[in-house]
């Protein structure tokens, strides 16, 4: 059990220590930019029916336990506001972002992890090309531009999940439902689900990527490192949520003030 937490207490610096070099890379202008493309549509296109049909689910799961309450409280105007906020602060960006770690990041711990075990990797450096620049540096890019586009995708289309039910089980009108939206929504709760979720993005790339290129042990190793990179990738979503959270929305909220 200690040697399992010394070596994760590892990989993690070795994660810090790669973002760290990701950031310098990026701002030296140095990224492959024929793969931050091919990443952009993995990450992006090609996650976007997954997250459309979990987000519609997510916001007619969220109205149903809501409006129930608020109506017996005579409270019904406010259902569309408490499920944008919902949405917006919280359940899009964390929500894609466990998305994104469980199609992205396990996809990037593999990828890379196999070129490791199979000596490839030693192949860039003879090559003269960095891993960081050539692997590294385009999934970070990609997923820090496609995971605020997915959140924004996942927020509208679960208002939309959210208005379709509240409109055919709780005979609320389409006005009354977009009037609370427009009155709780603001653009500092836009902004701040655009942060969470280009820190999210950043944090799926860097931990799938350190942990691949970490990997030993041939497949079995693989395998392993594809699970312990999902599995960090989400507890560390969740600690950095609290964190952010804390910073982002500090005070009194004024949202329903009437």
């Amino acid at each position: 059990m200690n040697k399992r937490l010394k070596r994760w207490a590892t990989r993690l610096w070795a994660a810090i220590l790669l973002s760290g070099q990701v950031l310098l890379h990026i701002l030296r202008g140095r990224i492959h930019y024929r793969n931050t493309v091919e990443q952009m549509a993995a990450a992006g296109p090609a996650s976007l029916l997954i997250v459309a049909v979990a987000s519609i689910f997510v916001g007619a799961v969220f109205t149903i336990q809501v409006a129930r309450e608020f109506l017996r409280f005579g409270a019904s105007g406010v259902v569309g506001g408490v499920l944008a906020l919902a949405l917006v602060r919280e359940l899009a960006p964390v929500l894609t972002a466990v998305l994104l770690a469980g199609r992205m990041g396990s996809a990037f711990a593999a990828e890379i992890g196999t070129m490791k075990v199979t000596e490839q990797i030693d192949a860039l450096y003879v090559l003269r090309t960095d891993p960081v620049d050539y692997l590294v540096s385009p999934r970070v890019v990609a997923c820090c531009i496609m995971t605020p586009i997915l959140t924004l995708v996942f927020a509208t289309i679960g208002m939309l999940g959210g208005l379709i039910v509240a409109i055919t089980s709780f005979d609320m009108t389409l006005n009354v439902f977009l009037e609370s939206v427009r009155g709780f929504l603001g653009l500092w709760d836009l902004a701040t689900a655009m942060i969470k979720a280009f820190v999210f993005g950043g944090m799926v790339a860097i931990v799938g990527s350190s942990w691949g290129l970490t990997t030993t042990g041939g497949a079995k190793g693989v395998g392993e490192s594809t699970t312990a990179a999902v599995v960090t990738t989400l507890l560390a979503i969740f600690v950095v949520n609290f964190v952010l959270s804390g910073l982002l929305f500090q005070g009194q909220g004024a949202s329903l003030q009437l």
